[in-house]
């Protein structure tokens, strides 16, 4: 059986973020604790961020099991394959062609999980969007959900925007209000993200 794994966070971050901000206090009290798995498997959780990027959960969850079946999500397996095989799991030519392209910055020690860890959220970013196919939010997310950074807002997920301008009754975003907000946030903004998230209950695990 898998053990799951979760984001840590408690008390002192949901008293913070009260303390800095009442709209976002007041839903934090609504909600209640949110708990949020993470993946600390960076190469797995990179080729499922690829494979769920523009379709719906459960066509991705379908594809993910297909290549995990073929390959067993690992690198090397993966780098054999062709990208006629991957894309017989149900992905696009292109999507096949990322997730090889991942499996090489893993395998040539481009991405190395264990020396990533002791980088800045900037350094980590640079390092993942330096391969194709792996975009600026897709870095956050990992930031978040493998790295398990605290201090992370996504101004690319449109998520996050639109549940930031219904919490604070404002009809545009644009990027300086945006950081404003992030700065109020921080250093707990990943933990603001999950309770902004959850507004839509879209991400709730």
């Amino acid at each position: 059986m898998t053990t799951k794994h979760y984001f840590d966070y408690g008390e002192k971050e949901l008293e913070y973020l009260k303390r800095k901000d009442k709209k976002l206090g007041a839903l934090i009290d609504e909600l209640g604790y949110l708990k949020r798995e993470v993946s600390p498997d960076i190469f797995a959780a990179l080729v499922e961020s690829v494979i769920a990027q523009q379709i719906s959960d459960k066509a991705a969850t379908a594809i993910h099991g297909r290549l995990k079946a073929m390959t067993e999500i690992d690198a090397v397996k993966i780098k054999k394959a062709s990208v006629d095989d991957i894309q017989k799991c149900g992905l696009s030519a292109r999507k096949a062609e990322y997730i090889k392209n991942i499996a090489e910055a893993v395998i040539s020690k481009e991405v190395d999980a264990d020396k990533m860890r002791t980088m800045s959220n900037g350094e980590i970013t640079e390092k993942l969007t330096a391969i194709k196919g792996v975009g600026v939010w897709t870095a956050e997310m990992m930031l978040i959900f493998s790295f398990g950074r605290p201090d992370v807002i996504s101004y690319g997920d449109l998520g996050i925007r639109r549940n930031m301008m219904k919490l604070y009754g404002i009809k545009s975003l644009p990027k300086d209000k945006f950081s404003y907000y992030a700065k109020r946030y921080s250093p707990y903004a990943t933990i603001a993200s999950f309770y902004l998230w959850a507004m839509t209950d879209e991400r709730i695990l």
